[in-house]
């Protein structure tokens, strides 16, 4: 029996569902082999496992800290696992042992954050930089979400591409129930849900709906996700140009979420840089016409189930969600189209892969 430890520390995080999806389906598929699963404090009790062999341990080390660097290798050390499972970048230097990492993608290392302390935020990216590197380097092998982000992460790093293995994401099915959100009912609408951090380009999508109002005057725009510095400044562009039709709902709970999906008239993801762009694969399974830039690996993990933009263009978003609302033959292949592509992805095979992966790694000498 092998040990593993899984590096689980952004369970609760925004960018957690990856590796909290993963050990749903590890638990069930490996029964071989140990697993201690290093998780913040905070998300102890969130993660919950029915298998005997999966061990949850509490990990207090921030990413960027040198308690990261120090404490948290020496915990590690203090494992002695045969296999560590880092799910991020952000790892101890100190740590020799034999690893594995997953990468997201090279994002950070291309956009600046605005809202941040421009010091300390370029500081961060220096070190981002350095343990992107320095992990590809150590690592004896590296998961991706996406050819493009292991094509990408190889060049930047100058490793093998032969050391990556591409595990693709999958859409959770909604539970049975949508809730209609309020003042959103017999109305039109098209959306995007997610971070609106500067690669997600909020600001040509409310761009391009302002232009979209010239032929459809009564669409509004809902922007969805937890209210934080970068959407307040979308909200200041709103307020400051007079903007019209553009709803900020905030946090939306999974049952309006749903409903929403349902009902919207298109669901837009305008990113310029994307690791694999889950939002739109779960609009796609909930039956949402999506209109998807073109850009990064959108044409990779969406395939022909969207119709495709130029997300530096406002006029190509524009026109493409007009093409979206007007043509209905168009509306009703994306449907169709969507639901067929999302379907393609699933949990249970990116559990099969990664653990091929471990136990590829724990065979090297």
């Amino acid at each position: 029996m092998a040990h593993i430890a899984v590096d689980a520390r952004e369970y609760s995080a925004s960018t957690g569902r990856y590796i909290s999806r993963l050990l749903d389906y590890l638990q069930h598929l490996d029964k071989a082999n140990k697993y201690s699963v290093l998780l913040k404090p905070e998300d102890m009790d969130k993660a919950q496992f029915t298998n005997p062999n999966f061990h949850k341990v509490a990990c207090p080390f921030k990413e960027f800290t040198l308690s990261e660097q120090l404490g948290y290798a020496r915990q590690l050390y203090s494992l002695k696992a045969d296999l560590v499972h880092f799910g991020m970048t952000q790892q101890p230097i100190l740590y020799f042992k034999r690893s594995i990492t997953t990468i997201n993608d090279l994002t950070v290392l291309r956009f600046i954050n605005p809202t941040k302390n421009p010091l300390v935020y370029r500081v961060k990216r220096v070190i981002y930089a350095f343990l992107t590197w320095y992990a590809a380097h150590k690592s004896k092998h590296i998961l991706t979400y996406t050819d493009y982000v292991a094509n990408d992460v190889a060049q930047y790093a100058h490793v093998r591409r032969d050391k990556f293995t591409t595990t693709y994401l999958a859409a959770d099915p909604f539970p049975p129930g949508g809730k209609a959100w309020p003042g959103l009912a017999g109305k039109d609408f098209i959306m995007y849900v997610g971070r609106p951090m500067p690669h997600k380009n909020l600001r040509r999508l409310i761009d391009a709906h302002q232009t979209l109002l010239a032929k459809h005057p009564k669409l509004l725009l809902v922007l969805c996700g937890k209210t934080d510095d970068m959407y307040k400044i979308h909200q200041k562009y709103v307020k400051a140009n007079g903007l019209k039709n553009v709803i900020f709902a905030g946090f939306v709970p999974d049952p309006e979420f749903r409903w929403m999906l349902e009902h919207c008239r298109a669901y837009v993801f305008p990113g310029l840089s994307e690791g694999f762009g889950l939002p739109a694969l779960e609009a796609m399974q909930a039956g949402a016409p999506v209109v998807s830039s073109n850009a990064s690996c959108a044409p990779e993990v969406y395939g022909d189930g969207v119709h495709y933009v130029d997300p530096l263009d406002v006029q190509s978003i524009s026109d493409g969600v007009d093409e979206v609302l007007t043509d209905k033959q168009l509306r009703a292949r994306l449907i169709a189209a969507g639901r067929a592509q999302a379907a393609k992805y699933s949990w249970k095979r990116c559990a099969q892969q990664t653990l091929a992966v471990y136990n590829q790694v724990l065979g090297q000498k």
